[in-house]
């Protein structure tokens, strides 16, 4: 049996409402459970926070789970996370209300091929990738009729992966966005939604396509950069380091680290996400991110015209309404978290 999981403090940026109407309802037991048994494939951050939440809310009444390695199902086992953990993965859909796809997106076709088959008729299919075109083009194809396939997007997590980093709270305040494909039984949409919102989060349906663009704006460009930052920097620190030494004197070849400002620090941040998941992101949602990508060079071309030139009114315009920006996420509450003073890991 599931372990009940500890209760942490509600973050301070929780003043998000979770519906138009009503207050947060998070944290709740659940009156009625919302599916008799989900099924949770792949165990990772969200996997875990999900297994978590729906232990701490009794949002179901059987968890099962089933990872791709037995060092996960171990750890699975061992924080007693879900209530059965399985070696077969069709063992662990049998039989499920709700299946919800939470391993990378390059897992996705071959998963939906071998458990389609088991999947029982009025079941829930979902996921929790990034891309939502790619997951309707490989799973769609191998369920079977009967199935209602309602892809969803949790946008929440943290750099750290596996099911240790996982926690109930991950999604509280966070959107969840669910791209059900046209034609989906709107009753089991409405079902899946209620049971994000027990879990904190706020529902936005959206059509695929525009999905991957819009995210490929506000997730995918921005770890794009922090990847390329974090590598360029580097990469600079070793000409400087071989620079120093061919004219005789030493640096310290740990200044990057030791003189680390608060915005190359959230960079690094970013660039220690999961680098699986992110290749995959990446070749999924090529086409939406290289056109974002070609707008950014040209905005980033036009601020070093700026910079070259010394045209400071173009310079603190433009800051002056980044800034702006920032405080309306701020105000929406999807700013996270921030600490000016870390202490070090001992």
């Amino acid at each position: 049996m599931r372990r009940e999981p500890k209760r942490r403090a509600k973050p301070a940026s929780g003043k998000s409402k979770i519906t138009p109407a009503a207050k947060p309802a998070y944290g709740r037991v659940a009156a009625k459970p919302a599916y008799g048994r989900v099924a949770l494939v792949g165990i990772g951050l969200i996997g875990s926070s999900m297994a978590r939440a729906i232990g701490r809310g009794r949002l179901a009444g059987h968890v099962a789970c089933w990872s791709r390695t037995a060092e996960t199902r171990a750890a699975a086992r061992r924080l007693q996370i879900c209530d059965s953990v399985h070696d077969r993965l069709v063992d662990a859909v049998k039989g499920a209300d709700l299946v919800v796809l939470c391993a990378p997106l390059s897992a996705n076709a071959g998963i939906a091929k071998t458990i389609g088959p088991a999947l029982k008729s009025g079941a829930t299919l979902s996921d929790v990738g990034s891309v939502k075109e790619a997951v309707v083009r490989d799973v769609a194809p191998h369920l079977p009729e009967g199935v209602h396939f309602v892809p969803g997007h949790p946008v929440a997590g943290t750099e750290h992966s596996g099911p240790e980093a996982g926690f109930a709270e991950l999604f509280e305040g966070r959107w969840c966005i669910l791209t059900p494909p046209k034609g989906t039984n709107r009753a089991a949409v409405e079902r899946l939604a209620k049971f994000w919102r027990a879990m904190g989060s706020k529902i936005e349906l959206m059509d695929p396509a525009h999905h991957d663009r819009v995210l490929a704006i506000t997730s995918h460009l921005p770890h794009l950069l922090a990847y390329t930052i974090v590598a360029t920097v580097t990469d600079l620190e070793d000409h400087l380091t071989r620079e120093a030494r061919d004219k005789g004197y030493v640096i310290d070849r740990g200044e990057v680290v030791k003189f680390s400002a608060g915005g190359f620090r959230d960079f690094t941040r970013i660039a220690a996400s999961d680098p699986v998941m992110w290749r995959d992101v990446f070749l999924n949602n090529r086409e939406a991110v290289l056109e974002m990508l070609g707008r950014f060079s040209e905005d980033l071309t036009a601020l070093q015209r700026a910079i070259r030139w010394g045209e400071g009114e173009k310079l603190e315009a433009l800051f002056r309404r980044t800034r702006e920006i920032r405080r309306g996420i701020i105000e929406a509450g999807q700013a996270g978290t921030f600490k000016a003073t870390e202490e070090k890991k001992k």
